[in-house]
């Protein structure tokens, strides 16, 4: 199965190199595209466990779904993923 995500405070190549790397490292899923310019996470999973744990794991890395509330600690941890993103290989 297929699923897109919108989120929030994903901004650049940095930010979805990041989010691309850490959801491939994720039991089940594989396809990870990112688009920086619709703020869109699309992925395919195996079964629904599968996606509310790339919700979780987006979450975690700072980029909520459109539909949670957008923290101060997540715009922060965004900042970190996304300088993660651009200084790796």
């Amino acid at each position: 199965m297929k699923a897109t995500i919108i989120v929030q405070n994903l901004k650049c190549g940095g930010c979805a190199k990041t989010i691309t790397n850490k959801l491939l490292e994720l039991e089940n899923i594989s396809e990870v595209q990112v688009f920086p310019n619709t703020s869109t996470v699309s992925f395919a999973y195996q079964d629904s466990g599968d996606a509310i744990n790339v919700k979780d794991k987006l979450k975690d890395l700072g980029y909520p779904s459109i539909d949670s509330k957008n923290t101060l600690a997540s715009k922060a941890k965004s900042f970190v993923s996304c300088a993660t993103g651009k200084m790796s290989k």
